[in-house]
């Protein structure tokens, strides 16, 4: 029973990498690491820092994993944002709040390799129909592109 419920587990977790893949074009911004998960999202953890951006948590899914037993690959969210940035969207509409905090998940997939992946800012906007706030968002999007971009150089 329990080797059925890894098998079941292997595949619902192929199954979301590939949706996630589907989803990169516009939900999703993903993006390949040279750099291990933990590795990754240190680096992003440290260029967050430096520029001010609070670090609320870093989430370990493969660690939940083992306190019941089950193997996951390595797979972590960092949780951060900036009140700069997020009251203007809230102030628009509170239901964005239910995506802010910003999140970045970091997983190894089942090839070795390392991918980060975000919300699009843009996809957010849509989301929740904030259209009168399109420069905190090109902000958002263009702060997200450079933090990664900087997390994941070699």
């Amino acid at each position: 029973m329990h080797i059925h419920f890894r098998n079941a587990f292997a595949a619902a977790l192929a199954l979301l990498l590939v949706s996630t893949a589907a989803l990169a074009g516009s939900d999703l911004v993903v993006k390949s690491s040279p750099h291990s998960v933990a590795q990754t999202l240190d680096r992003l953890e440290a260029v967050m820092k430096k520029k001010g951006i609070t670090i609320f948590t870093r989430i370990d899914h493969a660690a939940g994993a083992m306190k019941v037993g089950v193997e996951m690959a390595p797979t972590q969210v960092l949780i951060f944002g900036s009140p700069k940035m997020g009251t203007p969207l809230m102030q628009s509409d509170r239901r964005i709040g239910i995506d802010l905090p910003l999140k970045v998940l970091a997983w190894r997939d089942d090839a070795g390799k390392v991918w980060v992946a975000y919300n699009n800012p843009s996809y957010l906007a849509a989301r929740h129909g904030i259209n009168d706030k399109q420069k905190v968002f090109a902000k958002m999007t263009g702060a997200l592109n450079n933090l990664t971009n900087a997390a994941i150089k070699p």
